[in-house]
């Protein structure tokens, strides 16, 4: 029986350019047809309501949302559901919460430029101190860095649920977070190469742990829309707040300053809501296909397997075996990335086949997703086969 093909529901991005052939899932997913009638929605919401459409934003558009997060999470309590432009926007505000400076932060050699820069510049600056544990040797790190939770002393524990320039995936969050000894201490998980990817379940982290994601990646719903889940008795009045977190009590004045129940507390302010409307439209679309995160990394397990399969008859040294990571046999998100020291290069190489890949350092990353389907994975492996050889 040949496996499905969602090809079709990707039509007005796939059609801009027939000839390209992007394998970058992993980076700027393309977007369903059904956002763009979510994006048309947006605008004559805004000029039917003008104003009041943030009544329709925040008393209908930002419960939808919630609720279909926490369904695909399994978090008890939408409400505990924040949403802003960026993950940094709420990481920022997140690290306002912690009094002592400099703040004491664990976290490893391998999260993504957005908190390993911010971190960097806390450090020069003299507002935090880190420890980094190296994610290699892979089979290894999660001994490694439960340990390092566990000797305590921490007001920041930060990790990825899949680390973006390896793909290597965290299979037990729960460990890790049960490691860490200081209960004061936040719990950060970024599962923005998890969410939508692979399945998530956060029923028994709820309580202890942030889990940070967007709708950039597998979400497929564009920049705009990030969210973080923020359990309840941790960080309840961010220094750095915006007046959405009081937009409950918006009309009782300035004199105090409240902070809405649940996730709300760490709102920022005014935003373009384009990016939830595109969200929700998504993910309705997906629950409507039946297609869930365990469906998404079935199909795209898949393709690699069959990529890797056609990559071992062609045999090229630059997508050989050996410089695959994580090495065969541990777990894996759903993007391949191959070691190479030159693949700046590589990527260029294939650019010039109409080939979408990109690079981070030494790292080639090629992504799959429900854009694609077999046929694809043949044409990428004739075309590396020409750009590669």
């Amino acid at each position: 029986m040949n496996a499905p093909s969602y090809k079709a529901h990707f039509s007005r991005f796939l059609g801009a350019a027939p000839e390209r052939l992007h394998a970058c899932a992993h980076s700027h997913h393309p977007w369903p047809d059904v956002s763009f009638a979510a994006q048309t929605q947006a605008w004559l919401d805004a000029a039917r309501w003008m104003d009041d459409k943030w009544d329709h934003v925040f008393g209908a558009l930002l419960p939808r949302a919630q609720a279909q997060v926490a369904r695909l999470l399994a978090l008890p309590d939408p409400r505990t559901l924040a949403f802003a432009p960026s993950t940094h926007e709420l990481v920022m505000r997140l690290f306002s919460c912690i009094e002592r400076r400099p703040a004491r932060i664990l976290t490893t050699d391998g999260e993504f430029h957005s908190f390993a820069r911010q971190l960097r510049r806390w450090e020069e600056a003299g507002l935090a101190t880190a420890e980094r544990v190296p994610v290699e040797p892979f089979a290894t790190f999660a001994e490694r860095f439960a340990a390092a939770g566990a000797r305590g002393g921490h007001d920041l524990v930060y990790f990825s649920q899949c680390f973006f320039n390896s793909g290597f995936l965290l299979t037990d969050l729960a460990g890790l977070v049960g490691a860490v000894r200081d209960p004061e201490t936040f719990v950060v998980i970024d599962g923005y190469h998890g969410f939508m990817a692979v399945p998530t379940e956060l029923t028994t982290l709820a309580t202890r742990s942030f889990y940070l994601a967007g709708g950039y990646k597998y979400a497929m719903a564009g920049e705009g829309c990030c969210f973080m889940h923020c359990p309840d008795g941790y960080a309840l009045r961010p220094v750095d707040t915006g007046w959405f977190a009081g937009f409950s009590a918006l009309s009782r004045g300035a004199d105090a300053i409240p902070y809405d129940a649940g996730g709300r507390r760490f709102m920022g302010g005014t935003y373009d809501p384009v990016g939830l409307y595109r969200l929700v439209a998504v993910l309705d679309w997906l629950a409507a296909e039946g297609l869930a995160p365990v469906t998404i990394h079935a199909h795209v397990e898949a393709l690699q397997r069959r990529f890797l399969e056609g990559l071992g008859s062609l045999k090229l040294d630059a997508l050989a075996s050996p410089r695959l990571m994580p090495p065969p046999g541990l777990p894996r998100g759903n993007f391949l990335s191959f070691r190479h020291p030159q693949a700046g290069a590589l990527h260029e190489r294939l650019a010039a086949h109409n080939v979408v890949t990109d690079y981070r350092e030494d790292r080639l990353r090629i992504g799959f997703g429900l854009y694609h389907d077999a046929a694809d994975v043949n044409e990428l492996l004739r075309r590396c086969a020409r750009a590669l050889s």
